[in-house]
């Protein structure tokens, strides 16, 4: 029994793996003028969904090894998720509403310690906890070091791309996320 439960549970990782990089990639062609419209948020917030069971995938890969940093480090990963979530609703209700970039930031700014912890504090910590996770990866040899690599270059350009909101860099960090997810999605789907 325990057997089929954790082979449904891997396949349900990886077919995470290859969703939530997908849909995430797919939210950037939808910006708007550099915001997140109704489109965007709504393909970012399902990326995050997807996201939570192909971290715990990814995360595996390193458990036997560093147990205590698969856990802690799956936990700030998923906080990075819900901030995405968050910043995704953002953008959703700032196009319905018809709310500017500028109004909302300074609606936000009477809100600073919750915006902090809901948004720009926590914003960081979904590609950090990429960047570690990649890190670790190659560190352990877990991947192979090219998937390891461009798990790194995808969270280093992660913010980069996402604070002054540059499209094109928006699309190689998205890329840079979804081809390694993508090759270890299918290496857990053939098992």
């Amino acid at each position: 029994m325990s057997t089929k439960s954790s082979q449904l549970e891997k396949r349900v990782e990886g077919f995470c793996l290859l969703m939530a990089p997908l849909l995430f990639t797919a939210s950037t062609f939808f910006w708007q003028d550099g915001e997140y419209g109704v489109e965007a948020a709504t393909l970012i917030i399902f990326s995050m969904f997807f996201w939570i069971p192909a971290l715990t995938g990814l995360f595996s890969l390193v458990k036997i090894e560093m147990p205590r940093y698969a856990v802690w480090g799956l936990w700030i990963a998923v906080f990075g998720c819900i901030s995405g979530v968050c910043f995704a609703f953002l953008g959703y209700f700032a196009t319905v509403f018809n709310i500017s970039h500028e109004q909302y930031l300074n609606s936000l700014s009477h809100y600073p310690m919750t915006s902090q912890v809901l948004l720009f504090g926590s914003g960081p910590l979904f590609p950090l906890s990429m960047l570690v996770l990649g890190i670790n990866l190659i560190v352990k040899r877990s991947v192979s070091l090219w998937i390891g690599i461009l798990f790194c270059l995808g969270a280093v350009a992660f913010p980069f791309s996402r604070i002054p909101r540059i499209e094109w860099m928006a699309h190689i960090a998205d890329l840079a996320m979804l081809i390694p997810s993508a090759v270890i999605a299918l290496q857990i789907l053939r098992k």
